[in-house]
């Protein structure tokens, strides 16, 4: 697609939008940037490498018909629902709509290596990447864990590898996206309020692997049902890859009795989990479909043993935080729903005072609340979602004089302190996204570390 001089509408103003209108300008568009809510013209324009190449239109009032008449095509920020009025309006009159992801891929270079999934996908792409930059210095690691692809999407070339965490709402607009190497990691409930079906959001997922073909592979996790059944559907176009957590998968990677084995273009023993310095079973399968995607795409073993021994957890992933009198703090706050909080709980092995809730996604908490396995000593609930997980605790048979309901994370954090006794942890692994009290789950996880350090000793 030729971006020169075609004016391109930019929907949102986050960090999503001016990497997109960055890229925009570098590749000789115009881009005309557009929020739904009013912003100061000199606070966007302070974002921008180029804002005298930009236009403005910084309130729902200014996207006009007139407007879009003008439009070539629009980049939609992946938090912005793609069943609104005004993307009618734009398919409507025939203007192209794709995602940051999509402007990406065709503005950059480079050989793509995609990992989507409910959970997990922070980890096992902060580790894909660690392997392949210590291999390769001409490695980028973008999309949704932090670095929008599109602001580095200029400097790539032909050589680079690019590194992706792609979340379903990046996906929704892909197109001609292709990734030679795809990871999903896991399909479980997550973004109903978004893609309003579990049907529709496996679709979405599986969007990741839409132009795959025989020179490509797919690594899937074989615990997972959909995957299993997507899996058997896409193995006569493209190469399927196995992991799992549970049983010896032939042309894939498993794990068993405290290793982790191959049946690759190698043969056997690929690590003993002992020496990685991720703990828990959910990490042990991100270690699993980082390494196969680093086999793929043709790293050394060897390379590959030694990057996972010097891999350390992702901040705000069940990140040890501080032990005072006694009592251990854990930052889980990118738990943001359900089946990501399991992995919190499950890895705890004190008496806990857990700290839940924030913005409601439609979730069902009950299988939450079902693997506590005796553990929380504490359930502690904050947010727009604390009625209804309070009313998934107590139909699961949690006791009610062990959940505390309070306003904010602060309280519910101040709660914590003067009722955890040593011995205890305390864990923020909320189940649910940090919308409204927070910007985002950084922040969220960032004020938790805050308030642990200024716990006097």
């Amino acid at each position: 697609m030729e971006l020169k001089d075609k004016r391109v509408l930019v929907y949102g103003t986050g960090k999503s939008g001016i990497g997109a209108a960055d890229l925009l300008a570098a590749k000789g568009a115009v881009p005309v940037l557009f929020d739904e809510k009013k912003a100061e013209e000199t606070a966007v324009r302070a974002k921008l490498g180029d804002p005298d190449r930009a236009e403005y239109l910084l309130g729902a009032e200014y996207l006009t018909d007139e407007i879009i008449k003008g439009i070539d095509l629009v980049v939609m920020s992946p938090g912005v629902p793609l069943d609104i009025p005004n993307v009618e309006k734009f398919k409507s009159a025939g203007i192209p709509v794709i995602g940051e992801v999509e402007l990406a891929y065709i503005a950059g270079k480079g050989t793509v290596y995609a990992i989507t999934g409910t959970n997990g996908k922070t980890t096992t792409t902060s580790l894909l990447g660690k392997i392949m930059s210590d291999f390769d210095p001409d490695t980028f690691v973008v999309g949704n864990i932090g670095t929008a692809w599109t602001s580095v999407a200029a400097d790539t070339d032909d050589r680079s590898r690019i590194v992706a965490e792609i979340s379903s709402f990046q996906l929704e607009t892909a197109d001609s996206f292709h990734a030679h190497v795809s990871a999903i990691l896991n399909i479980t409930e997550d973004h109903l309020n978004r893609h309003h079906t579990m049907e529709e959001y496996t679709r979405v997922k599986e969007l990741v692997t839409l132009h795959e073909d025989r020179e490509d592979y797919c690594i899937l996790n074989y615990e997972d049902d959909r995957l299993r059944e997507f899996g058997e559907s896409i193995k006569d176009r493209t190469n399927v890859v196995w992991f799992s957590s549970r049983r010896k998968v032939p042309e894939g990677m498993w794990y068993e009795d405290g290793a982790i084995y191959m049946d690759l273009k190698e043969k056997g023993k690929l690590i003993d989990v002992k020496e990685a310095k991720i703990i828990g079973l959910h990490n042990y399968e991100n270690i699993m479909a980082a390494a196969a995607m680093a086999v793929c795409a043709g790293i050394p073993t060897e390379n590959i043993r030694a990057s996972i021994r010097t891999f350390t957890a992702v901040p705000h992933r069940i990140e040890y935080v501080r032990e005072v009198k006694g009592v251990i703090y854990y930052n889980d706050s990118k738990g943001t729903n359900p089946d990501a909080a399991i992995k919190g709980i499950e890895a705890m092995e004190r008496p806990t005072l857990l700290i839940g809730g924030g913005y409601d996604k439609g979730s069902d908490y009950r299988p939450w609340i079902e693997a506590f396995g005796g553990k929380v000593k504490y359930l502690v609930l904050e947010g727009a979602t604390r009625e209804a997980i309070r009313e998934a605790a107590l139909s699961c048979g949690f006791p009610k004089e062990r959940i505390v309901m309070r306003e904010t994370m602060e309280e519910a954090m101040t709660f914590c302190i003067e009722n955890a006794e040593p011995g205890d942890a305390v864990l923020l692994s909320p189940a649910c996204a940090s919308w409204g009290e927070f910007d985002n789950y950084e922040c969220r996880g960032e004020a938790f570390k805050a308030r642990v350090a200024g716990i006097a000793d």
